[in-house]
């Protein structure tokens, strides 16, 4: 067994790349002339999908926005009621957690990703692997857009614990269990 428990399997296991076809095929993401285009519902049944800005090298691109302007276009004509875009802004590590633990892949394989939401289906977790997922990570939100054809917000999730981190527990703020509103990171509705 290569994975019997969180350490062994992210010393024993690897991360791979994924081409630009397995990425449209399994996550529902492809190339168009001018920009991208994320179905809702990919190939594979996946449902909902995330990009990040990276350096194109081996780092996250770090925005630093202090008095400047940030702009986007989003065709939101397809993008019914009850569905919902996003562009945000995330505390992640710069590097994906490269060099945490275990964690060789970094950035470039897409590892680091936290949220206010405290996911638990983040595969690794500063360099441990999530094998039962019990664990969230969590970090700070700031919700530039979210957004359908009917409404939009902008949306503030801090938390009380600085950086990225994983959680458990209450901490998660597991919202089947009644704990939605005690986590380490803000949920506002």
């Amino acid at each position: 067994n290569f994975c019997p428990d969180e350490v062994t399997c992210a010393e024993t296991c690897a991360i791979e790349g994924v081409d630009e076809l397995g990425y449209q095929k399994t996550y529902g993401v492809r190339s168009i002339e001018t920009g991208v285009e994320l179905e809702f519902v990919a190939q594979s049944g996946n449902v909902g999908s995330r990009l990040y800005v990276t350096d194109g090298n081996e780092s996250y691109h770090m925005f630093r926005l202090k008095n400047r302007e940030f702009t986007f276009d989003v065709d939101v004509a397809d993008l019914a009621c009850g569905m919902n875009g996003a562009l945000y802004f995330i505390e992640m590590d710069e590097h994906g957690g490269k060099g945490m633990g275990s964690n060789t892949a970094g950035a470039k394989l897409g590892t680091g990703y936290c949220d206010a939401q405290c996911p638990h289906d983040v595969k690794w977790q500063n360099g441990i692997a999530n094998v039962d997922g019990e664990h969230g990570m969590c970090c700070f939100e700031m919700d530039i857009w979210e957004a359908n054809r009917e409404a939009t917000a902008f949306t503030p999730h801090p938390c009380n614990v600085e950086g990225a981190f994983r959680c458990s527990g209450v901490d998660c703020g597991r919202g089947e269990f009644g704990e939605r509103y005690m986590a380490s990171a803000t949920r506002m509705v």
